[in-house]
């Protein structure tokens, strides 16, 4: 019998979550995810200086001095992004800066010029996703990139609510967290039983999977974020789940069967009404473990990119 990674991918899209282009080749995913905080991971490993080296000649040599911090940390996302397309056969997700997940505008004007990037080193838009916080400013930016053809990935998503949004405007994919979700609903109740379908983080997944199923929404859903293989056991038949390598690891290691939870033969059902702006921000808003998540993720992502600021500054000081 083949090991449950294998059995995995037979009914899953499997995404590596790394920003480590060794990492992501040994295990031959479809696609792969970065973010912030993995991109800071990878550029403190010495083998990939060069890298970052790059990226601040591109920015010396195209962009003004007020500009090129800003012009430096992007090239260098989209640079590792396409070391990680040489070894993957379907996407990467490259993440707009935190920092702007609350103005729609900015959104729309990283989110072209990473698009624009990648185009100059040669990679199509129809092999990057552009991964945006599931803030409403988020999701207004990611309607208009989707009719522009620019697919997205909306990332930090804890509630239905952003999920029904993210579905009505189009977004291609979205990563529900799964691992912050049990984080939070652990450190409120730490003596709960949480293992396997009894998981918050995953009993959310599963009801936004029936729920697009059931009404027929096309965007894709990807469960992130993990803590154990048992959540990614218990979502096994998702559309794509990002795993982490190490996690990647166990998953290779358990030779059981390996049993499909998710089904998408589900019933039609009429949709809800279109969410508002105001129906969205009130039932966010009444969701305390997705509004505490939320903005926790935005902060941290800011703080890993604040991080990479100073690496990336301190070398174009040089």
């Amino acid at each position: 019998m083949s090991n449950q990674l294998e059995q995995l991918k037979s009914m899953t899209t499997v995404v590596v979550d790394s920003g480590d282009v060794d990492s992501i080749a040994q295990f031959a995913p479809q696609d792969a995810t970065t973010n912030p905080s993995l991109v800071l991971q990878a550029i403190r490993l010495e083998r990939y200086q060069g890298l970052l080296a790059q990226a601040v000649a591109w920015a010396r040599a195209n962009r003004p001095p007020e500009q090129q911090l800003e012009g430096a940390t992007a090239k260098l996302a989209v640079i590792l992004g396409t070391e990680i397309l040489k070894h993957v056969p379907g996407r990467v997700s490259t993440e707009v800066d935190a920092r702007l997940s609350f103005d729609t505008d900015a959104t729309l004007a990283k989110a072209r010029e990473l698009v624009a990037m990648y185009q100059e080193a040669g990679v199509p838009r129809e092999r990057i996703l552009i991964k945006i916080a599931s803030t409403w400013e988020g999701i207004a930016a990611a309607r208009v990139l989707e009719s522009e053809g620019v697919q997205c990935n909306l990332t930090l998503l804890f509630a239905m609510c952003q999920a029904q949004a993210c579905a009505e405007a189009g977004v291609y994919l979205i990563s529900p967290f799964v691992g912050r979700i049990l984080d939070w609903h652990k450190a409120k109740t730490p003596d709960a039983d949480f293992a396997g379908a009894k998981d918050p983080g995953v009993i959310s997944v599963s009801q936004i999977y029936d729920f697009y199923k059931r009404s027929g929404f096309a965007t894709v859903v990807m469960g992130a974020s993990f803590r154990n293989i048992g959540e990614i056991q218990s979502l096994a038949g998702c559309d794509r789940l990002t795993i982490a390598p190490a996690l990647l690891d166990q998953l290779a290691a358990q030779t059981g069967p390996l049993a499909r939870k998710l089904h998408a033969e589900q019933a039609a059902q009429a949709r809800p009404a279109a969410l508002t702006e105001s129906a969205f921000r009130w039932q966010l808003n009444q969701d305390a473990m997705a509004t505490e998540k939320l903005a926790e993720g935005i902060r941290n992502f800011a703080i890993d990119q604040e991080k990479l600021d100073l690496i990336v500054n301190a070398s174009l000081a040089a």
